[in-house]
């Protein structure tokens, strides 16, 4: 070792542009993968916290594009779901939507016929659900307010849908500081937004008026920085669902009282209550899975460039360092070196190289992970203070340490072997 650090030390530019250069990639490699198990751990420990055990959905949905046919009769599974299974605690129907958004001052610009600039309506994602029919499920925490008011869903009426509207909403922070409004005030809601200012007073005079009955805190299961929350038939009362042949869902959660064994629920699910495509947590966790790998295979290609370029980088500055020391080399062999030995001088100066190589790399990765993380959560400001989309742990780190191992000795190879078939009689003659 002592060998390879005298050389290390006589060029000390070309020996730290090498080890920059390992560390880089080495770096590139460890994000990559933190990044990896970062997502899949954060995900997996999010859907066993959620308290959804299954999923049902109706034929043809993509639970990976997101794409859900509407689900008809929903209210009547919240009741039908746990008949056809005693163990399951709770069947909650959710309808996912977007719905355009007005506040107060936006209405009295309306009737003023000014509007200031930049002034228009907002389009958020609402969901319609049952408030209290989510038992066991995990739902957004509420930080001022009362929240909603009364049980079950009353427009809904036992399907007639001439029950009373309760026009409650709950609004995420985000939602309630882009419309400017508190727990008490008034917001106008309906399926689409006029194509321009012009047409706000005519869309005032149709939209439903929603009296905000409580602030929560962002919701990861439906990761949006703007999110409202109604009763189910209310949001379809306004989406086009509210009758007794349609009554559209997009989802149905489904918490039971024992999960450990959610396929036999799935299979007694499926006998009383045909027509519903059923997810365990297991299945929602493999689909995750799959996309997860699927960026995986990328970032192994990705950082499997990145460690063949450092290898050949390093092999050329090896091969560099054999040259210049030709004469030293023979010199060695000629006092009773051996071919091996001289061949483990540069493996040793490889491995120290891509140690130095190590040591820089590794800081470097994890300073971008958290800078990537920081990021990427502010792309989904939805998601919990628990998630984290990288993940350094011990086995990032040895993967790190792999790569390190792969780029030392696969750069010492050539060098090596050409030191060791140096001409010892040629090159102590060389002038």
């Amino acid at each position: 070792m002592r060998y390879a650090l005298d050389s290390i030390r006589r060029s000390p530019g070309r020996s730290v542009l090498t080890s920059l250069g390992i560390g880089l990639a080495v770096g590139l490699v460890v994000l990559l993968v933190s990044l990896s198990a970062g997502v899949q751990t954060s995900a997996t420990a999010l859907a066993y916290e959620s308290g959804v055990d299954l999923l049902a959905v109706s034929p043809g949905s993509n639970l990976t594009s997101g794409e859900f046919p509407p689900l008809t009769h929903a209210h009547e599974l919240a009741s039908r779901i746990p008949a056809a299974d005693p163990n399951v605690a709770t069947a909650s129907p959710w309808l996912v939507d977007d719905l355009a958004f007005g506040n107060r001052s936006l209405w009295d610009a309306a009737n003023n016929s000014s509007f200031p600039t930049g002034w228009t309506y907002t389009e958020s994602g609402t969901v319609g659900w049952i408030p209290s029919d989510n038992t066991g499920i995990e739902t957004p925490t509420i930080y001022s307010g009362s929240g909603f008011t009364a049980a079950g869903d009353p427009f809904y009426a036992n399907g007639s849908y001439n029950g009373t509207p309760t026009h409650e909403i709950v609004l995420d922070q985000a939602l309630a500081a882009v419309l400017h409004v508190g727990v008490g005030d008034r917001v106008w809601a309906g399926a689409a937004g006029p194509p321009s200012n012009a047409g706000l007073r005519s869309w005032y005079a149709n939209a439903t008026e929603f009296r905000v009955v409580g602030i929560s805190g962002p919701f990861w299961l439906v990761p949006s920085a703007l999110l409202g929350f109604v009763y189910l038939s209310e949001l379809q009362a306004l989406s086009g669902g509210a009758t007794p042949s349609t009554d559209y869902a997009t989802l149905v959660l489904i918490h039971l009282t024992d999960p450990t064994h959610p396929t036999i629920d799935e299979a007694k699910i499926a006998v009383g209550v045909p027509g519903l495509t059923l997810y365990t947590l297991g299945n929602i966790l493999g689909e995750i899975q799959h996309v997860v790998n699927l960026y995986r295979t990328f970032g192994t290609l990705v950082g499997a460039v990145g460690v063949v370029v450092a290898a050949l980088f390093s092999t050329t500055v090896l091969q560099m360092s054999v040259d210049d020391r030709s004469r030293e080399i023979a010199l060695l062999r000629a006092i009773g070196s051996s071919r091996g030995a001289v061949g483990v001088k540069i493996v040793e100066e490889s491995v120290l190289l891509s140690g130095l190589g190590l040591a820089i790399g590794l800081p470097l990765a994890y300073a971008g992970s958290v800078l990537l993380n920081r990021f990427l959560r502010g792309l989904l400001p939805g998601l919990p203070t628990g998630f984290s989309f990288v993940s350094f742990n011990a086995v990032v780190i040895l993967t790190g340490v792999a790569a390190i191992v792969a780029v030392g000795l696969g750069a010492a190879a050539a060098p090596a072997v050409r030191a060791m078939r140096l001409p010892v009689a040629e090159e102590l003659r060389a002038p």
